[in-house]
């Protein structure tokens, strides 16, 4: 079982940067490095989506069309912790961001895939 906590959200002007955190702490004896990671945001009103997903290794990673270009995960397995470096925000950024493990070697788009999911953390890009 592994516990997923998001820190590094906040407010930031259009065009700013975030960088986005996911301490993980296991628990079954399982390493982090043996879990796929993903990122995915829920905007107010709308449908919880794929931002983006890193392998066991840190390669290959996986990326929604509408980030591609703009944010990059990276994992540190040594301190159990996967990031989310977001430039060039736009409002439509804007939404709740979930850290998600799954035992999948590959990232996958779909959240059924993933099997433990952090509380989130809010951004917000105002214009």
């Amino acid at each position: 079982q592994v516990q997923l906590v998001e820190s590094g959200g906040g407010l930031v002007q259009a065009g700013g940067s975030l960088r986005l955190s996911c301490a993980a702490s296991e628990r079954s004896g399982r390493s982090f490095s043996n879990y796929a990671m993903g990122w995915f945001r829920q905007a107010p009103g709308k449908e919880r989506e794929f931002a983006a997903g890193i392998s066991w290794g840190g390669d290959p990673t996986t990326y929604a069309d509408s980030v591609k270009g703009r944010f990059t995960i990276s994992r540190d397995n040594a301190r159990n912790t996967v990031y989310l470096q977001m430039n060039s925000l736009k409002p439509e950024d804007t939404a709740i961001y979930y850290c998600a493990a799954s035992l999948r070697y590959y990232a996958d788009h779909d959240a059924s895939e993933y099997d433990y999911w952090g509380q989130g953390t809010q951004v917000t890009i105002s214009s």
